[in-house]
């Protein structure tokens, strides 16, 4: 390690920037969303990594044996002291504390693998930050990585492999991440874990350097040259071969310096290394490393600074979340009506469409207001048909009800009263259940409405809900009041005077007109002269048998089927004319009675009533049963009626729904939406400005105590390193290789290193 006494380190203050970041970072536990360029050692058990790194440290510090002994990630920093100061080491987890005897070091590192890891051979993804101040290393950060083990042993679970190619590939799959990939020269290279696995992380081969071990126990006759040079498996970055002390020589206390000029001697007096013997051996490996290492830092270094004054500006918003402890009533009163006046106006914002944080993939606030009156309340109403629910025998029913005990002259406006109201009331239920979808709207848009502050007192958040809950009931029941004063107010009077009604005139030409298409009834040109026809018969009847039915039950039904017939006729005539707002005739009254009568008349001779008194016994009539219904028989005239009925039924319908439409969102916006937003605010204060309150509501919960605290810690480690970021000179020395290495075949330089492509930033994208 002589060469790195020659002068001043290479690239040092890059990477004592990064050494020092992660210094800051480690202390405060957070370093991921960062990702700061170190270099991360990778190999199989024994492939000798321990021993690179070692060679690289010149001292024995590492723990030792058969089996696996990195059971923990161990963060190594390389600090470049002068020659006067004496080697040293720290641990970040023993503040203050400096060790000057390595074999402690050992013994440190070893007790704080058992004491996370346990003593059985159990794996740990929890680092071990060690810094070693030496006057023979470069400046470098090397990542010891637990090696890659087949057979579980000790307290290792069954699948040990598998989490420790996952804890290595969460190292080296970060883009500022450099591999060290380290690979004994007597295994067969095709199987090499380490290569295989920096090959999933860096398929480009940009930011792995390979390490070739064990030269010196090869079988006789066959030699790594070709892999060295990279004509077996290219790595844009090279390889370097190393010799390391064989087990034998670590029991005979070899010391690393012994082992290093032997290693020199080898690589020169080998007939088939001597040509390498410039770019192979640990010195040529720490220069290397460091001066990419440099490199590698200098590229990434705009990306690094972004992401850290990024993280910076979340930090000061977090902590600004947290604020201040405040112990005077007079700053909690102020601190809750600043908060209070925060949140109403939050509050009317987002029902008004006028947050700052609107959202661009779904519909919030007032938005979804106006879709429940639009798209749901309205679109349900127009598509409802007022008469689905309505059968011509309910409508037959109905009218004939209408008559009481005797046919009706006229129809009379009960019938279509009484089925408009029952189709009103409808309205009701989806107008309530309008209302109700408005509160509940409400009720999560004051859940969604958080004011930052509100994060550190849930007990303040607590009462503001109840608060703002107990309001929207109540401002629910005016409007639940209001609309069913809607309702009952179309309900209590049919304008039948509406412009928009059609009126009882032109339903019966539309009724007439309907009928006229219809291949199920009679003709309706032959309407008329039925019905003049049936008037005369009538007439005649009813001057022949008046003064006998006069005196029996059964002239009674006569006589009232012939009333029927000839006030049919008169209606239909002032029907046809124009005559009042209904203008049909008794046909929706007696039509049944008369054809009954009719059939009974031209079927069976004329007999004299007191006659067939004299010549039978007492005539028994049948009971009628329990539930009567209107006579199925079908007519031309019956079809008219029930047609004008169910046009004067919609179109009064659509006037009464038009009306809803228009006033029930009135109301609801008035009692509850627009009276929440100007009352809320003196609600809050009348129930939550009370001195006996303050205490209380702005009791912290233990947690956001220490979040403040570590946020307060992030923010300061971050705001320090973005200061190191802004002292260090843009003019970052530059590095040189002091040899033609086959790596650097055909490639660009920068005074000996690869140009932009090579290094990416990560996340920011950046290159240079």
């Amino acid at each position: 390690m002589a060469a790195a006494n020659d002068g001043a380190p290479l690239g040092s203050s890059v990477i004592s920037l990064v050494n020092k970041l992660q210094d800051i970072f480690s202390r405060v536990g957070s370093q991921s969303s960062i990702d700061l360029p170190q270099v991360a050692v990778v190999g199989s058990q024994s492939s000798g990594k321990s021993s690179v790194l070692e060679a690289l440290v010149g001292r024995d510090f590492l723990p030792r044996g058969n089996e696996i002994c990195t059971r923990r990630p161990l963060v190594l920093q390389l600090v470049h002291i002068q020659s006067s100061q004496p080697e040293s080491a720290e641990f970040l987890h023993l503040p203050g504390r400096t060790f000057h005897d390595f074999s402690q070091v050992r013994a440190e590192i070893q007790a704080e693998t058992d004491r996370e890891a346990g003593g059985n051979k159990g794996v740990s993804d929890k680092q071990i930050r060690l810094k070693i101040f030496s006057p023979n290393v470069l400046d470098i950060t090397l990542v010891d990585l637990p090696g890659i083990t087949k057979v579980p042993v000790g307290d290792q679970p069954s699948d040990i492999e598998a989490r420790i190619r996952t804890m290595i590939m969460s190292y080296i799959k970060v883009p500022t991440c450099l591999i060290l990939a380290v690979t004994p020269a007597n295994s067969d290279m095709a199987n090499s874990d380490a290569l295989q696995m920096a090959g999933n992380a860096d398929p480009d081969g940009h930011r792995t350097i390979g390490v070739i071990t064990k030269l010196d126990i090869m079988d006789r006759g066959t030699d790594a040259r070709n892999l060295l040079k990279g004509d077996i498996i290219p790595l844009r970055l090279g390889y370097v071969g190393v010799v390391n002390r064989s087990q034998e020589d670590i029991m005979m206390n070899r010391s690393i310096k012994d082992a290093l000029d032997a290693e020199e001697k080898f690589f020169r007096n080998h007939p088939i290394y001597s040509g390498l013997a410039d770019s192979c051996g640990v010195p040529q490996l720490a220069k290397k490393l460091n001066k990419i290492l440099a490199q590698h830092i200098k590229a990434v270094l705009p990306g690094l600074k972004a992401r850290i004054s990024t993280s910076l500006v979340t930090l000061a918003k977090e902590h600004a979340s947290y604020g201040d402890i405040t112990e005077s009533k007079a700053g909690q009163g102020a601190l809750i009506l600043n908060i209070l006046s925060k949140y109403c106006d939050a509050f009317s914002s987002m029902v008004e469409g006028k947050n700052e944080a609107m959202s661009t993939s779904e519909l919030s606030g007032g938005a979804r207001i106006n879709y429940i009156f639009q798209s749901i309340f309205v679109r349900s109403l127009e598509e409802v048909d007022p008469c689905e629910d309505l059968t011509d025998d309910d409508i037959r029913t109905a009218i004939q009800n209408a008559t009481g005990p005797k046919a009706a002259l006229f129809v009379p406006d009960v019938p279509f009263e009484v089925l408009v109201r029952r189709q009103i009331s409808r309205l009701l239920d989806p107008s309530l259940q309008c209302a109700r979808f408005i509160y509940d709207e409400l009720m999560k848009i004051s859940h969604r409405c958080m004011v930052t502050e509100l994060q550190r007192f849930p007990f303040l958040r607590k009462h503001m809900d109840e608060v703002i809950g107990n309001f929207l009931r109540e401002g629910l029941e005016p409007s639940e009041t209001m609309i069913t004063h809607i309702i009952e107010m179309e309900m209590d009077y049919i304008n039948t005077s509406h412009p928009n009604f059609i009126g009882g005139s032109k339903a019966l030409e539309a009724a007439v007109q309907q009928t006229k298409s219809s291949t199920v009834s009679l003709p309706v040109s032959k309407l008329k002269d039925a019905l003049d026809s049936e008037k005369g018969l009538a007439s005649e009847r009813s001057v022949k048998s008046r003064p006998i039915l006069a005196r029996h039950a059964n002239g009674g039904m006569a006589d009232h089927g012939v009333r029927a017939v000839s006030d049919t006729d008169k209606v239909v005539h002032s029907g046809a004319a124009g005559g009042s707002s209904w203008g049909i005739s008794s046909i929706f009254g007696g039509g049944d009675n008369r054809v009954s009568m009719r059939e009974n008349t031209n079927s069976k001779p004329h007999y004299d009533p007191v006659q067939s008194v004299h010549s039978s016994s007492t005539i028994h009539l049948r009971e009628p049963p329990s539930v009567l219904r209107p006579s199925e028989r079908s007519s031309e005239t019956l079809a008219v009626e029930i047609t004008v009925t169910k046009l004067l039924l919609r179109s009064y319908y659509e006037i009464v729904r038009k009306n809803v439409e228009d006033l029930i969102p009135k109301a609801i916006m008035h009692f509850l939406v627009n009276n929440t937003k100007r009352e809320l605010h003196n609600v809050f204060i009348a129930n939550l400005y009370r001195d006996d309150l303050f205490e209380e509501m702005l009791q912290e919960p233990n947690e956001i105590s220490v979040k403040r605290k570590r946020c307060r810690e992030l923010l300061r480690a971050y705001q320090q390193a973005f200061r190191d970021l802004d002292d260090l000179p843009l003019e970052a020395e530059t590095v040189e290789w002091g040899h033609n290495s086959p790596e650097t075949t055909g490639l660009p330089k920068i005074r000996g290193l690869p140009t932009s492509s090579m290094y990416s930033t990560g996340s920011s994208g950046d290159s240079v």
